[in-house]
């Protein structure tokens, strides 16, 4: 879809934009090829312009992505973003899933804290045994159906 530039609108070339927006000029080529971007212009010597509103989209990307959207998600966005003026109900749900796989990710991270912490104990245990006893087995090196490997700790 080829665009049309006025007088106000600013025309900038990619490295302007990599600049402006903290991205690579490899980040902002790949999000064109994405399609999460529109094409591009070239100038007669093969040069991308850009516009104000690609830097402002860029930077609606790099946000998004900081919440952990997926480039799928984000696509999604964009398009209610651009065809949408009451997409509300549609980004709450957006909005809502995203907030159910981040509590269940604090979950499985607090469940993995849980088992570290234990872990680190069980060695700890084992440390503070060997200054007065015979070194055993790592007990964190034991497999999960009982048996021992012949790793000792170190």
């Amino acid at each position: 879809m080829a665009r049309v530039f006025d007088h106000a609108t600013s025309i900038m070339q990619i490295g302007e934009v990599a600049k402006l927006t903290a991205l690579t000029v490899d980040a902002i080529r790949f999000y064109e090829r994405r399609g999460l971007l529109p094409k591009a212009p070239r100038t007669v010597g093969r040069f991308r312009l850009y516009t104000n509103d690609d830097v402002a989209q860029l930077g609606f990307i790099r946000q998004m992505q900081g919440l952990d959207f997926s480039l799928t998600e984000i696509r999604q966005l964009l398009e209610l973003r651009k065809h949408h003026l009451d997409a509300c109900l549609e980004v709450s749900d957006l909005l809502k899933t995203k907030l159910e796989k981040v509590h269940s990710k604090i979950r499985e991270l607090k469940q993995l804290e849980r088992e570290l912490a234990l872990d680190l104990h069980k060695c700890k245990g084992e440390l503070k045994h060997r200054q007065r006893r015979t070194p055993r087995k790592c007990p964190i090196l034991i497999s999960s159906n009982g048996r021992k490997r012949e790793i000792p700790c170190s």
